[in-house]
């Protein structure tokens, strides 16, 4: 996937300008690319758009003007981009109140090594950014990747609309199954068929 380039940005005032007009278009396009894996973790599949618009977003709320700066949140946010053969997602593990995530994040330590993506009878491990990884509890954020191991478009979505691809958490404190299926799985076959 081509990352993010500089003459891509646009400067924050411009930005600004023609913000009412974009924001709806990528938060709709950030939640046709949502997975809820249960009712406190989802997943937000990330391409070139959604990492565009999230280097926008920062360089706007920051208000940064400096080139170096820019190239800073570029690099970073490219990060977030699959690599040929996976799939990369910002995952959110969310509950309204401070405490009950407070409380819930500790629980889920370790979850590093309890999330999957199932593909038909084939699991494959998550792997997450160790720079992430903290001991004493998990980040409410973090960024993930799921390797397909070789499918090709044609595959995932012959997988996807037998309800055979999935994302599986098997922690002790989260046991869920979320199919990736319909219109997400159409999205995320664009993204494969770009590698």
């Amino acid at each position: 996937m081509k990352p993010v380039m500089l003459k891509e940005i646009l400067g924050y005032e411009q930005y600004e300008i023609l913000r009412p007009r974009l924001r709806p278009l990528f938060i709709a396009e950030k939640e046709r690319r949502r997975l809820a894996v249960g009712a406190h973790l989802s997943l937000l599949f990330e391409n070139g758009a959604t990492v565009w618009y999230q280097v926008e977003e920062m360089i706007r709320t920051e208000r940064i003007a400096a080139e170096d700066a820019i190239r800073h949140e570029i690099d970073t946010y490219n990060e977030l981009l699959p690599r040929p053969g996976e799939l990369t997602a910002t995952m959110l593990i969310e509950y309204p109140d401070a405490a009950e995530r407070d409380v819930a994040l500790r629980a889920l330590l370790g979850l590093e090594r309890h999330l999957w993506i199932r593909i038909g009878e084939r699991r494959e491990p998550a792997r997450f950014d160790a720079r992430q990884i903290a001991s004493d509890r998990v980040s409410s954020v973090q960024f993930v990747r799921f390797p397909l191991g070789g499918l090709d478009v044609a595959e995932f979505l012959e997988f996807a609309a037998a309800g055979k691809i999935a994302i599986e958490a098997d922690h002790p404190q989260l046991i869920e199954r979320a199919p990736i299926s319909g219109a997400i799985a159409e999205a995320l076959a664009r993204d494969l068929a770009t590698d």
